[in-house]
């Protein structure tokens, strides 16, 4: 394999002339590992598939937020997409929530689960060692260059949707998941931190397509396994899973992000995925390094190890998440799904008091604050039979609210639709002038109903003692 052009070849430092009595001595030492990162960053980025890749996703999200933004309809069964009209942060948190499902462990197969097997198709295993001459250091330098390949296309996906929500809708403050009116500053910040956040299990995935790539050879199969275990991740977060089960999954980070947009921010189920998704890194990371230090190179046709694919594989990888499960089903509160009526309740109060008063402020009628309407909610699965816990869409809660100088307290009906990860939708069923009808009449037109159809969340991890809840206990919104 030789350097590309322009590079000077790694087996051989720079010497100036009647040197020649110094090029043994040069030539026996090891390259440093900065030079062997690089030679192999521009292998990389030498490849056209990884400046497609660059391209598109630097490019793509801008205009597919701005060309959304603009339309009629909104992706309303997207997290944020019913937001999409009012301010140009929603924009790239619904790319966040496409991209965790779908591009991201695409992206990190195409990049990091081929960088070893390419080496192997090529056969230029040998060419390489002869040039560099520690194992070692390829392996860190390949790991190094694929994650900073990685890292500029998450960038890319980030900086480029907010830039087409931004300059589509502007800089508005956003609803949050618990419906405050997140300033554009605040709004701004939680946005970077959930992109951030993605970055872990973006690196256990990774570090997985690293392994398969090591374990497997030339063999094309190291390539599938990232999207194969975020697709799996996926289906099995959908699953009634206990919480212990779905926090140690190296996915979830993908989901817990959302805790984010409320008030307080829901940290622990967040900060659980972030480290869950670290650990996978390190350990799959150490798995491919032993494998790949204990392969034997003198065999061209070497073309993987499936028993030590299986052994330094699979079921270390098992085994973790074994382990992971005990210490947090040991270490966490709940137990179950996480999902119970109290807690429903609750996220379902706090979120109508907060998106009443923005109501309030689109039809210019008298403010009032959460302590005054001292919003409550009552909550039951399945019209009461069975147990009151668990995802479905079958929850039907009335919330009930005073105002002051109104003897009657004001009710309002809603039928929630609940995911296993506690996010919810909660669909207006009447009145129709509180939460029946899509729009409300405001003195400069028709405008979206916030109380119609919003969005929530319920933590898993909650652990505030049960009882009767007013909204009013919550702080009031900036």
């Amino acid at each position: 394999m030789t350097a590309p052009t322009g590079t000077a070849p790694l087996d051989a430092e720079s010497t100036g002339p009647g040197s020649a009595d110094a090029a043994p001595a040069a030539a026996g030492r090891r390259v440093p590992l900065a030079r062997c990162y690089r030679f192999e960053l521009v292998k990389l980025c030498a490849q056209w598939r990884i400046r497609l890749l660059v391209l598109v996703c630097w490019i793509a999200p801008g205009l597919f937020t701005a060309g959304v933004s603009v339309q009629s309809t909104l992706p309303t069964d997207t997290l944020f997409g019913r937001w999409m009209h009012a301010t140009g942060w929603a924009g790239p948190l619904v790319m966040l929530g496409f991209a965790g499902t779908w591009a991201l462990p695409l992206l990190a197969s195409v990049v990091a689960g081929d960088v070893f097997a390419s080496e192997d198709r090529l056969g230029t295993w040998r060419h390489l060692l002869v040039a560099v001459r520690s194992p070692g250091r390829i392996f860190a330098a390949k790991a190094l260059a694929s994650l900073t390949v990685i890292l500029l296309l998450v960038a890319g996906l980030a900086c480029s949707s907010t830039a087409g929500g931004l300059l589509t809708v502007g800089s508005r403050p956003l609803v949050g998941l618990d419906g405050r009116l997140l300033p554009p500053g605040d709004a701004a910040g939680r946005v970077l931190l959930a992109w951030a956040c993605a970055l872990a299990p973006t690196l256990a995935l990774a570090t997985v397509g690293l392994l398969g790539s090591v374990a497997l050879g030339r063999s094309p199969t190291g390539l599938l396994l990232p999207p194969l275990l975020a697709l799996a991740t996926s289906v099995a977060q959908m699953l009634p899973l206990p919480v212990a089960v779905r926090l140690a999954l190296p996915g979830y980070a993908f989901v817990s992000w959302n805790g984010l947009f409320t008030g307080p921010p829901q940290l622990r189920p967040l900060l659980i995925a972030v480290a869950v998704s670290l650990v996978w890194a390190l350990v799959a990371t150490a798995l491919a390094r032993l494998l790949f230090l204990r392969r034997d190179f003198t065999n061209p046709a070497y073309d993987g190890s499936g028993r030590r694919a299986l052994t330094l594989g699979l079921l270390p990888l098992a085994a973790l998440t074994a382990l992971t499960v005990a210490v947090l089903a040991l270490v966490t509160p709940s137990a179950g799904s996480g999902i119970e009526q109290d807690k429903v309740q609750r996220s379902l109060a706090t979120a109508f008091a907060h998106l009443y008063r923005l109501q309030t402020a689109q039809l210019h009628r008298p403010a009032v604050t959460e302590d005054q309407m001292r919003a409550a909610a009552a909550c039951t699965k399945s019209d009461g039979q069975g147990a009151q816990e668990g995802a479905g869409n079958d929850w039907r809660c009335v919330v009930t609210w005073h105002l002051p100088g109104v003897p009657v307290a004001g009710t309002a009906v809603y039928q929630l639709d609940i995911g296993s990860d506690g996010r919810f939708v909660a669909d207006g069923d009447g009145p129709k002038e509180v939460n029946g009808y899509f729009l409300v009449r405001t003195s400069t037109g028709d405008a979206p109903n916030p109380l119609w159809q919003f969005d929530g969340n319920v933590e898993l991890l909650d652990t505030t003692s049960k009882g009767q809840f007013h909204a009013g206990n919550t702080a009031a919104p900036g």
